[in-house]
């Protein structure tokens, strides 16, 4: 069940990413500190608006695994994302095998 969200039931290939529908952000909990991603979402569409990783999270590459689980996340579900903070255009533009997912 590593690869189940565990808030919405959706599926991510990066395991431990998990989409808190509630909260409407993405998350990913490493060394027991989270990072997280928040969201607004219209129909197909995921703006990616707010990137942020706890400080003790920083500079090991847990936010760039958790953009990677988003991606899987809309690649399984046919979501679209646009990325509107600066830290996910950034990883978009670093990224180009994830290109398929904007919009």
């Amino acid at each position: 069940m590593q690869n189940e969200t565990q808030q919405s039931g959706s599926m991510t290939n990066q395991p431990g990413v998990t989409d808190n529908t509630t909260l409407h952000q993405f998350e990913l909990v490493e060394d027991g500190h989270m990072a997280l991603a928040r969201y607004r979402r219209q129909a197909n569409v995921v703006a990616v608006y707010h990137v942020e990783a706890d400080p003790a999270l920083r500079g090991k590459g847990t936010a760039s695994r958790l953009m990677d689980g988003i991606v899987g996340i809309a690649r399984a579900q046919s979501l679209s994302i646009q990325p509107t903070c600066a830290y996910a255009k950034d990883w978009f533009s670093k990224h180009p095998q994830a290109a398929d997912v904007l919009s």
